[in-house]
């Protein structure tokens, strides 16, 4: 599976993911060929691209739960767009509590684990699907924490509120890349992020404790300086930066190439980035990282198939190789001492990529299988 920009979009590519209208209604299935009306009409979507399975790659499973994950994504996605675009104009944002209650109802009550499918995001939208995805996120790990249902709402809407900030910032500032910030926009940025926190504090509707959680992580994240906002730390506060950090680094964008989800685990269990490891060890609990059936690559250089996970360590699981067949459990401390896992493969696909101008000068002589291709072999 590989992410490919709707202008590079070919005939006959299949879809990896299906696509939804905003009502809920699937427009394409998963495994369709794109056809030139589908091109454009991806196109017309405002979609920034789509996830295209690679020539020789299965569909891979999806269960129930995944399927109405990213139905739910596609659908929610306008109804947030409606709240926020309201709070930053100071207006009644009309369902909010409604829609907080409809995640937790879906997210914040489940006792299994579901795969955090992430969607595609652009400069346009991104405001909007990543508050979206880390209030689903919230709730996830409020209910493993098992707080009690106000907690849960509190920091469902705080998590929703979060990033408003972000949506005031003007667009000439907003769609620079990160190595295009100059100090100068940097500061105007922090303004901004100041200005959600009085707008906030302004909104007399608000729970105080929301108001709090929105305060912090914003001051935390921004550096706004306000003091009284880094004097109130909480538990809500650490599940939203939580959330927060783990929606960024797995999210695809136009600027960067996401971190995997096991390099986000990584880096939230490191004790020196100051996550809170309970509020991490819930996140963990609630979402698929290393599931039978995951792909990876392994310190050797080798490549293999997760065959079992562990429910105490999720980065030890065991683990099949494709080159001989062999078992590596990475629970067992001699094997992890040998081998560790580098990274969740990016892709099945193992062709070799031949340059298109050597292969023209190619004049028939054999080259045997696993032969390096080079101008000598001509």
């Amino acid at each position: 599976m590989k992410f490919v920009k709707s202008d590079d979009l070919k005939l006959g590519m299949r879809l990896a993911k299906p696509i939804y209208n905003r009502d809920g209604v699937m427009l394409y299935e998963r495994n369709s060929k794109l056809t030139r009306q589908g091109i454009v009409s991806i196109q017309n979507f405002g979609l920034i691209g789509v996830y295209i399975l690679e020539p020789a790659e299965p569909v891979p499973p999806m269960s129930p739960d995944d399927i109405e994950f990213e139905r739910f994504q596609a659908m929610a996605i306008f109804t947030i767009r409606e709240i926020l675009d309201a709070v930053t104009k100071q207006q009644e944002a009309k369902g909010m509590y409604q829609f907080a209650n409809q995640i937790i109802r879906r997210y914040g009550s489940l006792n299994h684990k579901i795969s955090f499918v992430q969607n595609l995001r652009s400069n346009e939208d991104y405001v909007y699907k990543h508050s979206l995805n880390t209030a689903i996120l919230c709730a996830l790990i409020s209910h493993r924490m098992d707080m009690e249902f106000k907690q849960q709402l509190d920091i469902v809407v705080a998590a929703l509120l979060h990033d408003v900030g972000s949506l005031m910032i003007p667009a000439h500032i907003y769609r620079k890349r990160k190595n295009e910030i100059t100090p100068e926009d940097e500061k105007k940025i922090r303004t901004y992020h100041y200005a959600a926190i009085q707008l906030i504090d302004n909104d007399y509707d608000l729970d105080p404790e929301i108001k709090r959680c929105v305060r912090g992580v914003i001051n935390d994240l921004h550096d706004t300086g306000n003091d009284d906002a880094t004097a109130h730390h909480s538990l809500n506060i650490d599940i939203l930066k939580t959330a927060y950090a783990y929606d960024s680094m797995t999210a695809m964008n136009f600027e960067e190439e996401p971190t995997s989800e096991i390099e986000a685990v990584r880096t939230l269990l490191n004790p020196d980035n100051g996550y809170d490891q309970e509020v991490v060890a819930a996140l963990i609990e609630s979402i698929n990282i290393l599931q039978p059936g995951v792909c990876v690559e392994l310190s050797n250089g080798d490549k293999g198939l997760v065959v079992a996970g562990n429910d105490s360590d999720v980065l030890a699981p065991v683990i099949l190789s494709f080159r001989d067949n062999v078992l590596y459990n990475m629970a067992d401390h001699y094997v992890a001492q040998q081998i560790q896992i580098r990274d969740i493969m990016k892709t099945m696909d193992n062709r070799y990529v031949i340059d298109n101008d050597l292969l023209i000068s190619y004049h028939g002589k054999p080259v045997h299988m696993g032969e390096k291709l080079t101008h000598k072999n001509f």
